[in-house]
């Protein structure tokens, strides 16, 4: 049985709440500074970028309403095989740029489905 498409925005947004709340208080220095931070943050993008992908494939037309859907995957791809030269400032600015409007865009997303994502 395949999982619900709005599951896998449901696996986004708490992703981003995750990175919202582990960056929380840092600034771009500390954050550097902090490599359990860093591994927290950088899974949680890889999930975001995982998430993403699947639902790609599964539901093509609510994937494509998520801005830069293709650069988000591709950020997962380079944390992941890319691990040993990561641009932590890269990262940060993203985090602190980019996953909140994300968080937006699939929540809007999920409260416009008319059924509870099943996790």
């Amino acid at each position: 049985m395949e999982r619900d498409p709005r599951a896998f925005l449901w696996d986004v947004q708490q992703a981003a709440l995750a990175i919202e709340q582990f960056i929380h208080g840092l600034d771009a220095t500390s954050y550097a500074d902090n490599a359990l931070v860093r591994s927290a943050v950088e899974r949680q993008f890889e999930i975001v970028g995982e998430a993403l992908n699947r639902l790609s494939k599964v539901s093509p037309d609510l994937a494509q309403k998520i801005p830069n859907l293709r650069e988000i995957i591709g950020f997962r791809n380079i944390l992941i095989h890319g691990y040993a030269s990561i641009d932590h400032a890269r990262v940060w600015k993203i985090a602190v740029d980019l996953a909140p409007e994300l968080k937006a865009v699939v929540s809007a997303l999920l409260e416009t489905s008319d059924r509870p994502p099943a996790p």
